[in-house]
């Protein structure tokens, strides 16, 4: 039986490595997974109920003497326990751990565990792996590592190249151990291999393909690669040829295929340049299919595409113009005085105007307002099947009939060429007022104007069938519309008030 001490030091370890059992099993030598299981559950009850359970220690069935000569035969014979257990037929895998635990605890070989090792501890065990004077055996026991992964820190560090002349030093002698012997040979065996495939392979690409004798082989292409292949492969393991040069067994095999593909095509690729230049080099390849068609020629277009790519003879294409109306500018351009502020603190401090379209199956038709942005009325408007300048003329016309002696408000509007013909520059400087212009293209410039022309469309416009109804139809539905907005739309800017009745508020006479 086990100690309270004990029990209460495998549960303390099964917590700290996350309940971890074999890790707990591989440190303290016991116990096994369901004893563990078993005594966090009591440690649990005890906790909850405060009644500690009462073990009491059963007498051992084995003597001292037969415990020390189990813990000497397992010592004695490749300190492995299940050995041990056939030669003396006693006792269970876990009391000789405890056994050796107990007389042995330096000499017990545990498991180990994967641990995560610094780079100082592996810097640290490949130094005492190559001044050691024992087995390298030894030396992994005393880093609590493999010797596995000694000499792969040690390749890691001190690199494959010459690791024998590093690892030895000339003022010492070599040492004892075989095995470490052996696999130095071997290393350096594969070292020279690898030395001769690495020259073959610089000579042959000096001699085949001219390429500098210090080229760096990644910058191969494939088919060049596939040539040294097919002129060392008598030579070296193709294997060994297709790892040194970084390329894979399918491209390999691709590239002699391809290449077979060339010798088999190679008097049609010539055919095929002849007609290419006989035509003013202008036809693309299904031309020239139709070309060898006639000639009696029976080939793919596939494979007349791939021809005319490996020749690069490529057909003039048409030069594709994007289409603009744009003609430059017909008169100098205002500036922006706005600049996107659009809040007046009273009427007739700045206009809004521009020109939407509504697209009916009966026709289009165009709305010009001019707004004021005190509060969103429509100063005047007009509705035309056209939009020329007789539009925006009788609605400028409408707009200055309403202002006061002295007033001159801001009028702004895009660079359209409505509002810089002369009958439009007229009627502005006849009534003074102060022109205004966006940036060219620039729609956010006018972004109240443009929100304006939103909202009728979705109220009035959009999600309604117009089939059948006439154009004058349509323009008295608009002009019904526009009334509306001005009189009996409310607006939430506004106090849930219109326009129209907004004014009358403030006292204002419309």
């Amino acid at each position: 039986m086990y100690s309270r001490e004990d029990r209460n030091r495998a549960i303390e370890l099964w917590l700290k490595y996350e309940k971890s059992s074999t890790t707990v099993t591989n440190e303290l030598g016991y116990p096994s997974p369901k004893m563990l299981a078993r005594w966090y559950k009591e440690f649990l009850e005890e906790k909850e109920t405060g009644v500690i359970h009462d073990h009491r220690l059963r007498l051992s069935r084995y003597t001292t003497e037969q415990k020390k000569a189990a813990v000497l035969h397992y010592l004695e014979h490749g300190r492995c326990l299940a050995r041990t257990m056939r030669a003396l037929g006693y006792p269970c895998q876990e009391l000789l751990s405890k056994w050796c635990e107990e007389f042995a605890p330096a000499r017990r070989k545990h498991s180990r565990v994967a641990v995560q090792f610094s780079q100082e501890q592996k810097q640290k065990a490949v130094i005492d792996l190559c001044s050691r004077r024992g087995s390298a055996e030894d030396v992994a026991d005393a880093c609590e590592a493999t010797r596995a992964s000694l000499y792969k820190w040690k390749n890691d560090l001190l690199g494959k190249e010459n690791t024998m002349a590093r690892a030895v030093k000339k003022d010492q002698d070599l040492p004892d151990d075989k095995d470490q012997l052996l696999s130095e040979i071997e290393m350096l065996k594969e070292q020279v291999r690898r030395l001769k495939i690495e020259k073959d392979i610089l000579e042959a690409a000096a001699e085949l393909i001219k390429k500098d004798p210090g080229v760096d082989l990644k910058d191969l292409s494939n088919r060049e690669k596939t040539a040294l292949i097919g002129a060392l492969k008598n030579e070296h393991p193709l294997k060994s040829l297709l790892d040194r040069l970084g390329l894979s067994r399918s491209s390999y095999y691709y590239q002699l295929w391809a290449q077979s593909l060339e010798c088999k095509y190679k008097a049609l690729k010539h055919h095929i340049i002849e007609l290419f230049d006989l035509n003013n080099c202008c036809y693309g390849y299904r031309r020239i299919h139709g070309l060898l068609a006639k000639e009696g020629i029976k080939v793919s277009e596939k494979v007349v595409r791939m021809l005319m790519e490996e020749a690069s003879l490529v057909a003039q294409p048409k030069r594709k113009r994007k289409y603009s109306s744009y003609q430059g500018e017909i008169t100098p351009a205002p500036e922006n005085l706005l600049e996107r502020n659009f809040r007046a603190d009273a009427p007739n401090e700045k206009w809004l105007t521009d020109i939407t379209e509504f697209h009916i199956p009966a026709g289009k038709a165009y709305l010009s307002p001019v707004i004021d942005c005190f509060d969103g009325m429509l100063v005047s408007w007009t509705v035309s099947t056209r939009p020329d300048a007789e539009m925006v003329n009788t609605m400028l016309d409408i707009a200055t009939g309403t202002l006061n002696n002295g007033v001159c408000p801001i009028i702004h509007s895009d660079r359209g060429c409505h509002y810089r013909w002369p009958g439009w520059l007229e009627r502005i400087e006849k009534a003074a007022l102060v022109r205004s212009m966006s940036k060219k293209g620039c729609s956010p410039d006018n972004a109240a104007c443009e929100g304006f022309f939103g909202r009728i469309k979705n109220e009035m416009f959009y999600n309604r069938t117009w089939i059948g109804v006439t154009m004058d139809s349509f323009m008295e539905t608009l002009d019904k519309y526009l009334h509306w907005y001005n009189n009996k739309r409310i607006k939430m800017s506004l106090d849930g008030m219109s326009p129209v009745q907004y004014r009358l508020s403030l006292g204002m006479v419309v």
